[in-house]
C-alpha cells in the first residue's frame, strides 16, 4: 500500500499525538462548526491584487490576467463534483507556471511559495504546484483530511520531488496530482514515486499512521502566514 515506506531518519523527527488529541482534532471535523473556508467571500481577489502591488509594484498584464484566472477557476469550479475539482485544478496549475528549481528562481536551495509569490515570478518546482492545488481546492470545499501534501523521492530522477495526494476516504487508495505528469493516477500505478511523509491542516503523516503536528514544519507555517498577509483567509490550512 501507498506510505508504507518511510525512512528511520524521518521517524526520529516527529512525536506521536495523543490519542486524545486526535480524536478532538477527528471530532472537530465531524462538528458541523463553520469553517473559514466556507465563506464565499473569504478571498477578494481585489485586495490581493492591491496587497501584491504594494509589495511587488505594479503587476504586468500577463500577471494580473493569471491571477484572474485562478479567480475564474474557482468561481467556475464550485458546483463541480469533487473527481471534476481535482482534475480542473490540476490541469489548471500545470499550465499556470513553467518548472524551475528554487536555486534558479528564489536563490535558495528549498523556498516554498505561495500561488500569488509563483503566480508573480511565472515558475515554480514541485512543491509550489502542489501548494497551489491543495489551496485552491481547499477554498473549492474539500476538507483537508482528504488532502495530503506529499513528500516523495522520484525514483526515474533518484531526487526529492512534492504531490498532492487524494484520499476520497480514510482507507483508500490515494489519487496522486503532479506536475510531472498531466494525467491524475491512482497511488498504484505511480511506482516511480516512494512517499516519505505527509501533511494537511490536520497532521503530518508517515507511512500508515499520523505522526505529529504540521505545525513542527516551519516552512508549512511560513506558507500561511505570508498567504495571510497577501490577503487570503487560510485558518491552519
Amino acid at each position: 500500500m501507498w506510505l508504507r515506506k518511510t525512512t528511520l531518519a524521518f521517524l526520529a523527527t516527529v512525536q506521536p499525538l495523543r490519542l486524545s488529541l486526535v480524536v478532538g482534532l477527528f471530532l472537530t471535523l465531524l462538528s458541523g462548526i463553520p469553517s473559514i473556508w466556507a465563506n464565499s467571500d473569504a478571498w477578494d481577489f481585489k485586495q490581493v491584487m492591491l496587497n501584491a502591488e504594494k509589495k511587488y509594484g505594479p503587476l504586468g498584464i500577463l500577471t494580473r490576467d493569471k491571477i484572474s484566472s485562478w479567480e475564474e477557476l474557482i468561481n467556475t469550479s464550485e458546483d463541480l463534483s469533487e473527481t471534476a475539482k481535482l482534475k480542473a485544478v490540476n490541469n489548471f496549475f500545470n499550465r499556470q507556471y513553467r518548472f524551475l528549481d528554487d536555486i534558479h528562481n528564489w536563490q535558495q536551495k528549498d523556498y516554498w511559495a505561495t500561488p500569488i509569490e509563483a503566480t508573480v515570478k511565472g515558475a515554480a518546482d514541485c512543491e509550489d504546484y502542489s501548494i497551489s492545488k491543495y489551496f485552491t481546492l481547499r477554498r473549492l470545499g474539500i476538507p483537508s483530511a482528504k488532502l495530503r501534501i506529499t513528500y516523495v523521492k522520484a525514483l526515474t530522477y533518484n531526487q526529492a520531488h512534492m504531490v498532492l495526494a487524494y484520499y476520497s476516504t480514510p482507507t483508500a487508495e490515494p489519487l496522486v496530482l503532479d506536475n510531472l505528469i498531466p494525467e491524475i493516477r491512482p497511488a498504484s500505478q505511480r511506482r516511480d514515486l516512494l512517499p516519505v511523509y505527509a501533511f494537511n491542516a490536520e497532521g503530518l503523516f508517515i507511512p500508515g499512521k499520523k505522526s505529529g503536528d504540521s505545525k513542527r514544519l516551519s516552512r508549512w507555517q511560513d506558507v500561511l502566514k505570508k498567504m495571510r498577509l497577501e490577503g487570503f483567509a487560510v485558518g491552519d490550512g
